[in-house]
């Protein structure tokens, strides 16, 4: 089943799942503002969008974040700069994951999913645009181990 749905923000929230503090006198890390505040505006904005139970499927995720920006010049052109792609994404897959008691999220855990992409790019107000679907993975899985074989043979070949 595929689901896609947009979010929209005054401005993107700003935060990626490196942002932690470390406190010397008690030996811990922490969750700076930053990352707290964007952690709760991506949880707000995906409440209307969360299936009735988290799937236990393997998925398919694609992200497209679109960062405002006053520059019409740079409108739909790739966005280079930070946050780096794989720590923003952490933090969203993070955000839509389930709860510890295994409720609230679009899947159980985040290492379901298998398949991702993320892209970053300029645009004239701050969305995103999200593509999940429960995937099938049996065919996949034989060609896998077709491939297996071909590489053990080549393998087997140079030897």
């Amino acid at each position: 089943m595929k689901n896609q749905f947009y979010l929209h923000f005054p401005t993107m929230p700003k935060g990626t799942a490196q942002q932690k503090g470390y406190n010397r006198k008690t030996g811990r890390y922490f969750k700076k503002s930053k990352l707290t505040n964007a952690e709760h505006e991506f949880k707000v904005a995906l409440i209307p969008h969360r299936p009735s139970n988290p799937s236990d499927k393997p998925i398919k995720l694609t992200v497209l974040f679109a960062f405002d920006t006053k520059n019409k010049k740079l409108w739909g052109q790739p966005k280079p700069t930070r946050p780096d792609t794989d720590n923003y994404l952490k933090l969203f897959k993070d955000c839509m994951s389930a709860d510890k008691d295994g409720k609230n999220g679009f899947w159980l855990d985040d290492a379901q999913v298998w398949d991702e992409r993320v892209i970053k790019v300029y645009a004239e107000s701050a969305s995103i645009m999200v593509r999940w679907e429960e995937t099938d993975v049996s065919g996949m899985l034989e060609k896998i181990g077709n491939v297996d074989k071909a590489i053990k043979k080549a393998q087997r070949e140079t030897e």
